[in-house]
């Protein structure tokens, strides 16, 4: 039986040396930049030679992964379906704003276990987490399709701060001055509220952005919403964020999924306020997007426009994000659509439970 080869993508340029026997140090390097080039065999790498390049290729492969479905949206969004070395997948997404600004929403782990009643992945389970190299590679997948990437965050399936070990790998691969230097500042990682991860990620870095999905400041309906409130509570969770800002002298994101009639009104409104009362944050509001069989509705405009103008009367500094990536699946709280629907995934809410 042949030895499976060594997928290089996650590796830094001391790991590429030493994983594949070089006796130069510059090689490493040398095939470190080609991988943040975007290159896929050593056949590309012509500053090495015929030689070494059929010698490394009997070793390595750039990555374990390939991409099984390409999606496009009519409004720019690619999605991506890459199928990993052990046959399981994950979803990987690229958003265009207004300004042509290129975002990767990449995945941390397959499937999810936060199981929040609003989201599709939620709903598939967790399999794994991602290797640091998996991670990687969503993002050069996507810069394959869309060219050169602004931002990246991580938004996709899972969460990240229950796989943060691989995420802070795949982070200073990207980082690294000597590949693809991709910048600190435009790197965001998004979590459903994990408090001891908050407190990890401001003391031990890396030194990235946090959003936070908040949803709603009312504990009991957030602890419906999202089971991980039930031991992350809003208390708690208000503090870890005020140390994150004050640690790192970054302003945090408040991430809220509005949902028809649940958590669009004034009380809601006001809770939020409360819980954003002297923390340095930013508040994006997203209008939830439909995923068929759970129990919640799309909010009207006005309900939306009512939402954004009590918080903004109050002091706070709200967006609305425009939703992009529907027609695929692709949105914020449906990735998992495709996959679901390829293994016939009937895993749903009763209709009944937030009536």
């Amino acid at each position: 039986m042949s030895q499976e080869k060594i997928a290089l993508a996650g590796l830094l340029p001391e790991e590429i040396v030493q994983t594949l026997g070089l006796s130069q140090a510059f090689r490493g390097k040398q095939i470190f930049q080609w991988i943040g080039k975007g290159a896929e065999s050593f056949d590309e790498m012509t500053n090495l030679s015929v030689q070494l390049r059929s010698e490394l290729s009997k070793k390595a492969v750039m990555r374990s992964s390939s991409v099984t479905k390409v999606l496009r949206d009519s409004d720019g969004t690619i999605k991506l379906q890459i199928t990993l070395k052990d046959s399981l997948a994950v979803e990987t997404v690229l958003l265009t704003d207004k300004e042509g600004r290129k975002t990767a929403c990449v995945s941390c782990q397959v499937g999810c276990a936060m199981n929040c009643a609003f989201c599709q992945t939620g709903h598939l389970g967790l399999a794994r987490n991602l290797d640091a190299g998996e991670i990687v590679e969503q993002f050069l997948y996507l810069e394959k399709h869309a060219g050169p990437l602004d931002n990246i965050v991580f938004m996709g399936m899972g969460e990240p701060m229950m796989n943060l070990q691989n995420v802070r790998k795949a982070v200073s691969v990207l980082t690294s001055k000597e590949g693809r230097a991709l910048s600190g500042r435009r790197i965001t990682l998004s979590t459903s509220g994990v408090i001891k991860g908050i407190y990890d990620l401001a003391d031990n870095g890396p030194a990235i952005r946090l959003a936070v999905s908040l949803t709603t400041a009312d504990a009991e309906f957030r602890e419906k919403l999202m089971p991980i409130a039930r031991t992350n509570p809003l208390g708690e969770l208000q503090k870890a964020i005020s140390y994150f800002s004050e640690k790192s002298g970054k302003r945090v994101t408040l991430e809220a999924a509005l949902l028809h009639g649940k958590n669009t009104g004034e009380d809601s409104a006001r809770n939020m306020i409360h819980f954003a009362k002297g923390l340095d944050v930013h508040i994006n509001l997203i209008p939830w997007n439909p995923v068929e069989g759970l129990p919640f509705e799309e909010p009207t405009p006005a309900e939306c426009r009512n939402f954004v103008r009590i918080l903004e009367d109050a002091g706070l500094n709200v967006t609305l994000r425009t939703r992009r990536g529907r027609e695929i699946g692709g949105a914020c709280g449906q990735l998992g659509k495709t996959l679901s629907e390829s293994q016939g995934n009937g895993n749903r809410l009763l209709n009944d439970e937030f009536d």
